[in-house]
């Protein structure tokens, strides 16, 4: 009896992660009879609009000059143009952004230097404080470990001067440090799919497109209209690109563009910012599902993308479940259905997307993929990190934003249990691989020797990170 219970329970979160599964298949559709799609480039005009280019830093001692740098080298009118540094840190980035924000001024830059000695709101306060005494009309986002290149503004805003309803354009990610681990290469194919792939079909087909927190240009009336900038969730950028959206705003994506960026240098400043990412997504999921739901002034399929995508992360938490489930029902003799297999078919459409993301970008795409185990492994491993953030939306009434730390630099980052976790789902899924080798369940190795190596890997790294600052 409680195998037959646990066998549905079973077969019912399979059913729930192939949906997932569907999603990347339905995403590839998309990209292939939208692929053709182009807006004409605008002409730029002679009379360009005021725009204010907004730096959100928080302790960020180690990248602020190159970060300051790259803005005050936009090629754009400087009587058009202001620098806001929106400075929340509490350590040594205080005095270095005053001396070159000072610097900078002698030299007639319109740039200022906003420092609150409070993080109340997080990033979404600081942006809201900040936006005051913004003097653009337009309002460019980059976040510390971004470098656009000069004529990143020459490149955005004529889009928005013949489209009046346009809000938001937001450009491709690049990435500045993608070959110094496996770690760092993963991350570019997970970003390169998400932007060539996932954020070109939801702008193309109008599926509810999504700022991505930097690297984009707001219209400053959009943002206005739309609420601004709020703090009760630690994805603002996606709550307001959702307010924007049901409030009946356009948004344009310009993959050509590329923010060059830093990828979190280890896994610990990689679990901080997707843990951020998932909880951020659940909440906004939480506090829109309904709204998004019933926008009948949007398609069916836009609503039913737009939810999907925002649950997305749920993904993790499922697949914990699917493991601890499939461990228990090898332990009781339980006879899994040789059409499994089926389920394993609309899996394929994720894998397939990161291919084609790295095919369209890189002449050595074949070469790149050899990172993909990699990918694989801090994917699946980052499940319990990513679990207990959605835990944690879902039942914690305090939400602090974990900025994520930059480069290699020892940010003296506290212990985190949730190392053990990865160890015991480590021993787990070890269990599971001697129990399924031994009952004949060859169809299950791959999932649990994934499993395996995944949770050792990213329980290797993370252990390899707190003896490096120890």
């Amino acid at each position: 009896m409680i195998a037959t219970l646990l066998g549905f329970v079973y077969l019912l979160v399979l059913a729930c992660l192939s949906v997932y599964g569907l999603l990347g298949l339905l995403t590839l559709w998309l990209y292939w009879r939208h692929r053709q799609d182009k807006v004409p480039r605008p002409i730029l005009p002679v009379d360009l609009p005021p725009v204010t280019v907004q730096l959100p830093i928080y302790n960020e001692q180690f990248v602020v000059r190159r970060l300051i740098a790259a803005a005050v080298s936009l090629d754009y009118p400087a009587d058009r143009l202001q620098i806001q540094v929106i400075d929340d840190s509490t350590d040594e980035t205080v005095a270095i952004t005053a001396d070159l924000v000072r610097t900078y001024r002698q030299q007639g830059i319109n740039i200022s230097h906003i420092h609150r000695r409070h993080r109340q709101g997080y990033k979404a306060g600081a942006l809201a404080n900040a936006l005051q005494t913004a003097s653009g009309e337009f309002i460019a986002i980059f976040d510390a470990d971004f470098q656009p290149e000069p004529d990143f503004l020459r490149q955005t805003i004529p889009y928005f001067l013949t489209r009046p309803q346009l809000g938001l354009v937001q450009t491709r990610w690049g990435h500045l440090n993608p070959d110094d681990s496996a770690l760092t290469a993963a991350q570019a194919m997970a970003l390169d799919k998400h932007f060539v792939m996932e954020q070109t079909v939801r702008f193309r087909a109008n599926l509810f497109p999504k700022f991505n927190g930097s690297g984009g240009v707001w219209r400053r009336a959009c943002l206005e209209e739309a609420g601004g900038w709020k703090d009760d969730t630690v994805c603002e950028d996606l709550c307001l690109s959702t307010r924007a959206l049901l409030g009946g705003w356009q948004f344009h994506f310009l993959p050509q563009i590329v923010a060059p960026a830093e990828l979190p240098a280890t896994i610990s400043a990689y679990k901080i910012q997707q843990g951020r990412w998932s909880k951020g997504s659940l909440q906004c999921l939480l506090k829109f599902g309904r709204s998004i739901l019933t926008a009948h002034e949007q398609s069916w399929l836009a609503r039913v993308y737009a939810v999907l995508a925002m649950s997305a992360y749920l993904t993790q938490p499922l697949l914990l479940l699917l493991l601890t489930l499939q461990v228990l029902l090898l332990a009781l003799d339980f006879p899994f259905p040789s059409r499994l297999f089926l389920f394993t078919i609309a899996g394929l459409g994720q894998p397939i997307l990161f291919v084609l993301g790295q095919q369209l970008l890189y002449q050595d795409w074949g070469r790149r993929l050899r990172h993909f185990p990699a990918l694989l492994f801090i994917s699946v491993g980052s499940a319990p990190s990513n679990s207990r953030a959605m835990w944690q939306a879902l039942f914690s009434h305090q939400h602090i934003f974990m900025r994520t730390p930059k480069g290699k630099h020892n940010y003296h980052l506290p212990f985190d249990g949730i190392v053990l976790a990865e160890l015991f789902w480590f021993i787990y899924s070890a269990v599971g691989l001697i129990l399924a080798w031994q009952s004949g369940n060859f169809g299950l190795l791959f999932f649990l020797a994934t499993c395996l190596l995944a949770f050792g890997y990213v329980a290797t790294l993370s252990l390899g990170d707190l003896l490096r600052r120890n």
